[in-house]
């Protein structure tokens, strides 16, 4: 942090584990103290316990984005404990793959309550305490699928193609209040999800690096280096974008 940038209080979702937990650990780094949201409350204090070893300051919050009062009372839980939240990240997550004439209204109600509503829930949960403090950003985890499309994951990439649409809206709306919103499409990331769709053969890691112009599998600290920039006081004139990660795929 360098003696210009303030400490700001963040709010990452799916903080317990994969890119939320690297998002939170870099942004703690960076001095501001971070609150992980994740429906997996051990998880989530276990990650919090692990950046305060660190030295950074973070607290683990048991919340499952797809409860509205559990994320208003998470958010007032940050409030107490730490102060009122200005940087929110947005990036719990579920996919469900299945051919689509597969897709049970369960399964597609389920991977968009998540993604899509979930991330909406929570920003609008959030939005009035960066109004009041005339400052706030916001980023939200989409998905590089939204630009191709990926066969037997309409539910996903559906859900993640409209979080990017999103993000433009609310982009327009806030700018006056001094606040961004951006999305990051992440490419081919190493995560537990990536590690699972490749141990059920849903994916060939191998094909994935031989199709990415950098020739290697991307990192979730990838992904917290950029998040890191959005949420800091020199991206101020950046909003509404969709920054892509992805090892020069889908540009």
């Amino acid at each position: 942090m360098t003696a210009s940038q303030k400490s700001r209080i963040a709010i990452v979702t799916g903080g317990g584990s994969g890119i939320g937990l690297a998002i939170g650990r870099r942004l703690a780094a960076d001095g501001n103290p971070v609150a992980l949201f994740d429906r997996d409350g051990d998880s989530a204090k276990a990650a919090a316990a692990q950046i305060e070893s660190e030295g950074g300051t973070a607290i683990g919050v048991p919340v499952d984005v797809t409860d509205r009062a559990a994320i208003d009372a998470g958010v007032d839980e940050v409030k107490t404990r730490l102060g009122a939240p200005q940087i929110l990240v947005n990036s719990a997550g579920v996919t469900i793959a299945g051919p689509a004439l597969e897709v049970t209204r369960e399964v597609w109600d389920t991977v968009h309550a998540v993604n899509l509503t979930g991330t909406f829930d929570c920003c609008q949960a959030v939005l009035p305490h960066m109004i009041d403090s005339g400052w706030g950003r916001i980023v939200n985890i989409s998905s590089s699928s939204a630009h191709s499309g990926v066969a037997g994951m309409s539910a996903y990439v559906s859900s993640k193609s409209a979080v990017i649409g999103l993000t433009k809206s609310l982009a327009l709306e806030f700018s006056k209040h001094g606040i961004t919103v951006n999305t990051i499409p992440p490419g081919f990331i190493d995560t537990p999800m990536m590690r699972d769709h490749a141990g059920q053969g849903l994916i060939s890691v191998e094909d994935q690096i031989a199709r990415t112009p950098v020739g290697r599998v991307g990192t979730a600290e990838d992904i917290a280096t950029t998040t890191s920039f959005l949420v800091s006081d020199g991206a101020s004139y950046i909003t509404g974008q969709v920054i892509g990660v992805n090892g020069g795929r889908n540009t």
